[in-house]
């Protein structure tokens, strides 16, 4: 969500300097709450007067330019202890944002991709509904077709599944597991996905680390919801690793969202929800977690619900389920 807030102040900061509203160009650098633009950089001058009017911005801890013309700006460590609460408050909303506001994108076909004749057919028509709904959810408009409905794949719609490859995975693996795999496939790539593999309950297949990590934070949040003597702690600033990488790649959540609508790449945004399955997980089982009790000093339930919120939001957007028991 800082990364939107960070999107957001330097529309601000474009205004207020007279200069035609841009996309920030977000990237990461590496430290924790701490976000690049490449928004002024072929205007140096710019760069400078746009970083004072950012540093007056309350969550920012330093705002500078880097380099020719990049900005980079720094959350207060207090943002960053916030950020657990904003999200779990947010729910689903958590990825939402206005970044791609003045786009329009074509509504994809509405047939079931599960029930497709190939894996690259599949795969495509997967593609283009997330990257419909992706780009949604940043703010895009989907435009319908001429007659008001979206494009049917080949008159097909509502099928019943053959004994395809695809529905022979579906009936093995499972519906969330099929539908992930594709989610992640890269495009241009041969389409190669093993029902024996995807339907495996181990970290190393991402169909079900994802899906784990939710449980796995709701488990979190459930054992938080325990009464007990102690008092809930007030936020206070991230301080472990692991910490920091969790609120870190939550803080981009948004921006993913929007970067993989831009690109039409859906897969993009299923491989950095990987991503936060593993800090997620890092986090939450850390020696530092109290994972079956609140205890004084710690926030950590704090990140659990934050960690079962955003990775809900992604995999809602994805179409798969996210259970709180595997």
């Amino acid at each position: 969500m800082i990364a939107r807030d960070a999107r957001e102040a330097i529309g601000r900061a474009l205004a207020a300097a007279g200069l035609a509203p841009a996309d920030p160009g977000l990237r990461p650098t590496g430290v924790p709450g701490q976000y690049a633009s490449s928004v002024a950089l072929d205007r140096p001058r710019a760069a400078e007067a746009l970083a004072a009017t950012l540093a007056a911005e309350p969550w920012i801890a330093v705002a500078e330019v880097t380099g020719p013309g990049y900005l980079t700006v720094t959350a207060t460590p207090e943002a960053l202890a916030a950020l657990p609460e904003r999200i779990a408050m947010a729910g689903p909303a958590v990825a939402a944002s206005d970044a791609l506001r003045d786009v329009t994108v074509p509504a994809p076909p509405t047939a079931d991709p599960l029930a497709a004749d190939s894996w690259e057919e599949a795969r495509e028509e997967l593609a283009a509904q997330l990257t419909a709904r992706l780009a949604a959810v940043a703010g895009a408009t989907v435009a319908m077709g001429p007659g008001g409905e979206a494009a049917v794949r080949s008159g097909e719609e509502g099928a019943v599944p053959g004994a395809t490859e695809v529905a022979a995975a579906v009936a093995f693996a499972g519906a969330d597991a099929v539908r992930f795999s594709l989610a992640r496939a890269v495009p241009g790539r041969a389409v190669r996905i093993d029902a024996g593999v995807i339907a495996r309950h181990v970290p190393d297949n991402p169909a079900y680390a994802v899906r784990y990590a939710h449980a796995r934070a709701a488990s979190g949040v459930r054992w938080a919801a325990i009464p007990t003597a102690v008092e809930a702690a007030p936020p206070r600033p991230p301080a472990d690793p692991e910490e920091l990488a969790l609120l870190d790649a939550l803080s981009w959540l948004p921006e993913r969202v929007a970067v993989a609508a831009r690109r039409g790449r859906p897969d993009e945004f299923a491989r950095y929800l990987e991503e936060l399955a593993s800090v997620s997980i890092a986090a939450l089982t850390s020696g530092g977690h109290q994972g079956r009790a609140r205890a004084p000093g710690t926030d950590k339930p704090a990140l659990a619900w934050a960690a079962q919120a955003g990775l809900a939001a992604g995999l809602e957007l994805l179409g798969v389920s996210a259970p709180e028991r595997l």
